[in-house]
């Protein structure tokens, strides 16, 4: 690495500009893989444009919105319209990893690649929900007015580090949530459509879960407290949309993302694959902190089986009243 120290959990030496200067080379690295194995696609190729029809405004043959209209399932068209809602606030990313990461070199590469590639997402999202006519799109551009208005702040802006250890969690967590929307969309070219978008993010995971390894082996108490503070502390970047929380318990439902998914497929991977639990050259505050990360999970997986007690339990009531 480009600079060494001979206590390398010092926040004394590893400023966040160090850290960043020590990380290019890794960075470089990630993104000439990640370019290799990335594969280009087309967005308009994955929405059918066969079901389009105008809308009311300037056609007289405008149709107004219908839920009857949508193959989309009730529980697809609300988790859509929170992962759109998310993907829309692309601006706002872009700015604070671009301040964060800067605009150089290969740091500045991946911003400006990452964020091309985010913006697919939005496009070919939004072009699909209007075309098949599966949400009312009046309320999507209210929606999306509204939460774009407030913009977005991270709660890991004023850490390099700490945001390298969030995306790489909320990355899979945003992969997890596009592969379940789409798997309870009950359509099959949304099922699709999300599945290519989910390639994509696993990706994005991919690259900041090995530049996350490269700061432990660096920084190996700073990287611990910014992992224990990240997980204690998760949001989706989501939250800020307009009836979040309702549509969040919805999904939880709808098992697109709960306590239970969060932990078994977002937070353990992560957390396995890097062996934080096991890392053991670390000082008092790194220590401090891998203990409490892993109290935290213990905890996270008792209130997760709570959880699916309370869905299990929900879904032999419901079976009970089908069955009446």
């Amino acid at each position: 690495m480009t600079i060494t120290s001979p206590h390398l959990g010092s926040p004394a030496v590893w400023t966040d500009a160090r850290l960043l200067y020590a990380l290019e080379e890794v960075v470089e690295n990630e993104l000439n893989r990640h370019l290799k194995v990335a594969k280009d696609w087309m967005p308009h190729e994955y929405v059918p444009w066969s079901d389009a029809r105008n809308f009311p405004g300037l056609f007289e043959d405008g149709e107004a919105w219908g839920k009857e209209q949508s193959k989309v399932s009730e529980i697809g068209r609300t988790a859509l319209v929170v992962n759109l809602l998310t993907e829309d606030n692309l601006p706002s990313y872009h700015h604070e990893i671009a301040s964060l990461f800067g605009r150089d070199g290969a740091w500045g590469t991946w911003v400006h690649r990452w964020t091309a590639e985010e913006g697919r997402h939005g496009i070919v999202m939004r072009d699909y929900l209007l075309a098949s006519r599966a949400v009312d799109p009046d309320k999507l551009e209210q929606f999306r007015m509204a939460h774009m208005s407030e913009g977005f702040e991270s709660d890991n802006r004023h850490s390099m580090l700490h945001s390298v250890a969030y995306v790489a969690f909320q990355e899979l967590a945003t992969r997890i949530s596009h592969r379940n929307t789409g798997h309870q969309s009950g359509d099959p070219v949304c099922d699709r459509m999300l599945a290519r978008i989910a390639t994509d993010e696993n990706l994005h995971m991919v690259f900041y879960r090995n530049l996350l390894k490269a700061a432990f082996e660096l920084a190996p108490d700073l990287t611990m407290q910014a992992v224990r503070d990240v997980v204690v502390n998760f949001r989706m970047p989501g939250h800020g949309i307009p009836g979040f929380e309702r549509a969040a318990a919805q999904m939880a439902i709808g098992e697109v993302y709960n306590l239970r998914i969060h932990h078994d497929d977002v937070i353990q991977p992560v957390l396995r694959f890097l062996k934080v639990l096991d890392i053991d050259n670390l000082g008092p505050e790194g220590l401090k902190a891998q203990e409490e990360l892993g109290l935290f999970m213990g905890g996270l997986d008792a209130e997760a089986l709570k959880f699916d007690e309370k869905l299990a339990a929900r879904k032999a009531r419901m079976a009970a009243r089908a069955g009446a």
